[in-house]
């Protein structure tokens, strides 16, 4: 064999090596979130013609099963053909699901939350041009012996009107990971812990229907899975 065809071989055997050493060190595949989605949001009063606000969550958290933590994009979307006017959306916990913290956002003081809710954010949006949309990076924990529920509604920067609201819609999952590094929760899902006695969830929150959420001038009104914010002044004393 030539010193030639020798180094030839020596070499595509190297670049061989080396391919397999980068695919090795590739991430062996992270979860894959998916498209945002807009379930289990409404519209809950009329926007201003050519403003269509939307949310969207991803249909897929994960979550650290030592520090309970997680991640979540809230996105604000503007569909119509016109700008929106200024707006502000919140971030609201219920359950096991805590808002630790929104980039960007003010936390709400503990007698502006809605009963039954943990935790929330209001995020000053501005104006929202015709076909743009803000997202927002929500820190959170989340308690796998419970369910967990987040809201985005979508209103008039003073909170008086709400135009659009996703939630309490819920994150969860029916094979919880007990022994695995993270859980993956679906959007969408209520959460089954793993438990000896896991057929019955912690009950937390109210019962009741209308959930009065302070002096943001706006309430809860929980209706099945999901619930719409009313604009609501209170009354003055």
């Amino acid at each position: 064999m030539s010193s030639r065809h020798a180094a030839a071989i020596a070499g595509s055997l190297v670049a061989a090596s080396f391919s397999a050493v980068l695919l090795l060190s590739l991430p062996a595949g992270a979860d894959d979130t998916g498209p945002g989605s807009a379930e289990g949001g409404k519209v809950v009063e009329e926007a201003p013609a050519g403003v269509k606000l939307t949310t969207l969550l991803p249909e897929r958290i994960s979550v650290d099963n030592a520090s309970e933590k997680t991640a979540i994009t809230a996105t604000v979307k503007n569909e119509g053909t016109e700008d929106s006017g200024k707006i502000r959306t919140l971030v609201v916990g219920f359950d096991g699901l805590t808002v630790k913290n929104v980039e960007g956002c003010t936390a709400l003081a503990k007698k502006d939350l809605p009963e039954g809710s943990n935790s929330g954010f209001s995020c000053p949006i501005g104006n929202l041009a015709a076909g743009a949309s803000k997202s927002y990076a929500v820190d959170a924990t989340f308690d796998l012996s419970k369910t967990g529920k987040i809201c985005l509604p979508v209103q008039t920067g003073d909170g008086k009107k709400t135009f659009w609201q996703q939630g309490p819609v819920p994150f969860g999952t029916a094979n919880p990971s007990p022994n695995a590094p993270a859980t993956p929760l679906l959007l969408g899902t209520d959460n089954s812990p793993a438990a000896p006695s896991g057929d019955e969830l912690p009950r937390t929150g109210v019962g009741r229907d209308l959930l009065p959420l302070g002096a943001t001038g706006v309430s809860l009104l929980v209706a099945g899975t999901a619930g719409l914010w009313w604009a609501r002044r209170r009354p003055e004393s």
